[in-house]
């Protein structure tokens, strides 16, 4: 396929599918179909449909634009995409009003180019593409893991390279530019549908996390600001890796379980500050990748809400 048309693996087994495949004249219906030498592929790529999903003039914070590309900075609160539950008031609602008709049509569909997602109650960085060729050349970094994806997250605990319970949990390593590295499988929960898991011996997609302590809160020490870097990007990773490591994140009402604060070891301020906090305090700070279309390095940071501001002030 010539790179231009911007047809991704995916898209062409779709087409397939849809019968928009022949070879002289005849419609090729399997994707596991042997071809020759010589023959000819004709692929009828249809005219994208507008999607059916309404614009709505919701404020957003652009970061970076061009005509192929948008960085946002998504708020905590906000769906990336609407759902059953969540029709309207998201992300991608907002991105239709803004974009008006520079769209990707990827898939079938004119609408935004989402790459990757974040959490609703998490905060940060988001790249979207506008244009087929620019959402072709970012799912391959994504997908090749070559994009740059750091996060900030305020956990329970320090996480020490040294503590043998940590240096005994399986998947969890010392070493290199990070303090931990946490690697495993991740899937979705067994019985808890909503949930993700760690699995090990080839069950569930490979994911690794990188965690780095940048600040300690308490005495004794109870909290911790932790850098995760992403060498992939899996759904919940950091907040399930750094659950299976024992420092869920503060706020976390999926994985944080019922781990308490000591209403000794800081301030009664920062106790309140830290009790009331009513999401996971985890925003995706930087966001690195190569622009799609002119090869150009592009790194962008966001800086922490107020929210999660407030809280570390306090703690501090």
């Amino acid at each position: 396929m010539p790179e231009e048309a911007a047809l991704s693996r995916t898209r062409l087994v779709r087409l397939i599918a849809e019968g928009a495949v022949s070879r002289r004249g005849t419609v090729l219906d399997s994707p596991k179909l042997a071809v020759a030498e010589g023959d000819v592929i004709e692929i009828n790529v249809p005219e994208a449909v507008s999607y059916d999903v309404v614009a709505q003039d919701i404020p957003l914070e652009i970061v970076w634009e061009d005509d192929d590309l948008c960085v946002v900075n998504k708020p905590a609160g906000m769906v990336v995409h609407p759902a059953p539950g969540t029709p309207d008031g998201t992300l991608v609602n907002a991105l239709l009003h803004h974009f008006g008709g520079n769209l990707s049509g990827i898939g079938g569909e004119l609408r935004p180019g989402i790459v990757h997602r974040i959490d609703k109650d998490t905060s940060g960085l988001l790249v979207v593409a506008k244009s087929d060729r620019a959402h072709h050349g970012l799912a391959k970094q994504f997908e090749k893991h070559t994009a740059q994806r750091a996060y900030l997250a305020l956990v329970h605990g320090v996480p020490d390279p040294a503590d043998p319970r940590l240096r005994g949990t399986r998947g969890v390593s010392a070493g290199g530019s990070s303090d931990i590295t946490i690697t495993s499988g991740l899937a979705r929960h067994k019985t808890e549908r909503q949930r993700q898991a760690v699995y090990f011996d080839g069950q569930g997609r490979h994911a690794i996390t990188h965690a780095r302590v940048l600040e300690r809160f308490g005495n004794p020490e109870t909290l911790s600001l932790v850098e995760c870097r992403l060498e992939t990007g899996r759904t919940h990773q950091i907040r399930v890796h750094m659950t299976h490591a024992g420092h869920s994140l503060v706020g976390d009402p999926v994985y944080g379980g019922r781990r308490k604060v000591s209403a000794k070891a800081i301030s009664p301020d920062a106790f309140q500050a830290v009790t009331k906090f009513d999401r996971q305090a985890l925003h995706a700070r930087e966001l690195g990748f190569v622009h799609p279309v002119t090869n150009e390095e592009m790194l962008f940071q966001a800086d922490i809400p107020e929210d999660m501001n407030k809280l570390l002030r306090a703690l501090r």
